[in-house]
């Protein structure tokens, strides 16, 4: 098998179709976030997928932000970089959640209870370290980095620009409702995993143009130049 650059291209482009279907499929009949949940094997296996969806949406970002490099300019790195910082940080609570948290409910349930405040946009009521840090640059950098990425990629006018406009609107529109019940605040997943299905598709679509757009090479018959003429 060889590897191309269309080849990552189009890999990037799946990574982020998976990655928004993730998104969306955790959200739907979200449990609570208490010390109850933690211990489920639910909220294990859902805290598992998010890690994947972060892995998978860091690579399809990747290939999305150099799909279009020189299209989108110092704006197009500005929001990758942010946009990515997000969903590395994103990567990282999911993991404390999935398998540090379920351990420390029965020995400190009260950490575990202040993590999951922070973690739902609270505020902890004792020392959780630079967790709570830890989440407030996560939200800054998923909502502000959504927001950056998705204008650059509108502008650079490579991929599905409602698609991008979506994604750009969802981050404003999380930030503004971020204070409301966790319930709600999960519907707000919803517009940013549809806007990284349909990005990621365009991303596979356009990397498949441009390799059926390739001239094929025609055999024909060999011309040998005299002796002598250079």
């Amino acid at each position: 098998m060889t590897i191309t650059p269309t080849t990552l291209i189009r890999a990037a482009g799946v990574a982020a179709v998976a990655a928004g279907l993730i998104f969306i499929g955790v959200q739907i009949n979200h449990p609570h976030a208490d010390l109850g949940s933690v211990v489920t094997t639910e909220w294990a296996v859902r805290n598992s997928l998010k890690v994947l969806m972060a892995a998978l949406a860091l690579a399809g970002i990747t290939g999305m932000y150099l799909r279009q490099v020189r299209q989108s300019g110092v704006l197009g790195l500005l929001g990758y970089v942010v946009f990515s910082t997000g969903y590395l940080l994103i990567m990282s609570t999911a993991v404390v959640s999935a398998y540090v948290l379920p351990s420390l409910a029965d020995t400190d349930p009260s950490y575990v209870n202040d993590v999951l405040a922070a973690g739902t946009g609270g505020t902890a009521q004792g020392d959780i370290g630079l967790l709570q840090t830890v989440f407030q640059v996560q939200g800054i950098g998923y909502l502000a980095g959504s927001l950056i990425f998705g204008v650059a990629m509108f502008r650079a006018r490579v991929l599905t620009r409602w698609a991008a406009a979506l994604l750009a609107v969802g981050g404003v529109v999380t930030l503004a409702l971020s204070v409301m019940p966790d319930a709600f605040y999960r519907i707000l997943a919803f517009p940013n995993g549809i806007a990284m299905v349909a990005l990621g598709y365009s991303l596979w679509r356009t990397a498949r143009t441009d390799t059926t757009a390739l001239p094929t090479p025609v055999d024909g018959p060999r011309v040998t130049t005299p002796a002598g003429v250079e």
